[in-house]
């Protein structure tokens, strides 16, 4: 793998379901549903964070504890629920409200609603081990780890190694 390219990155795009969870909806007897999330993505998100990267999520769903979770790790720009927008509506607009250029942005994403948002040619798109084919097909990078179980936290640790930054407290 080309280190090369981690070293661009500023910034993260992550879908939710399937890449920051395992993709597993559990649902209560009050018909309530919950999400697993990984501690030590959210471990890596936190560091990056800390070291400057900017986080975007862009997700279908609009589950309150969801968005809780992602205040908690600081993550400002979240895009939850479509309102009838694609995935790749959603970000270009967010793409125009900031100031980032492309190459400098890893994507991930595990299914077919990040299908087109992972085919811009300059954006680095990444994939956890267990995304669906047509999306392991197209990644630039494929993470050995699966989502919800470290995918997250291994783009975010392979760009700030490329950078000698991962092991700076």
């Amino acid at each position: 793998m080309n280190l090369e390219a981690f070293k661009k990155i500023t910034s993260f795009v992550f879908d939710i379901d399937g890449v920051m969870t395992d993709g597993s909806v559990h649902v209560l007897e009050t018909g309530e549903h919950y999400r697993t999330f990984h501690i030590r993505d959210g471990y890596a998100i936190e560091r990056a964070v800390q070291a400057g990267y900017r986080f975007c999520v862009i997700t279908g769903g609009k589950h309150e504890g969801v968005r809780k979770r992602l205040q908690n790790l600081k993550i400002h720009d979240v895009f939850m629920g479509s309102g009838g927008k694609s995935k790749l509506q959603i970000y270009q607009d967010w793409l125009a409200s900031v100031d980032i250029p492309e190459d400098n942005i890893l994507y991930m994403g595990d299914d077919l609603p990040d299908y087109e948002v992972m085919l811009r040619p300059d954006i680095f798109a990444t994939c956890p081990a267990d995304a669906c084919e047509e999306i392991l097909s197209i990644a630039n990078y494929v993470s050995p780890q699966n989502g919800g179980k470290g995918a997250v936290r291994d783009v975010i640790e392979q760009v700030m190694r490329a950078k000698g930054e991962w092991l700076k407290f």
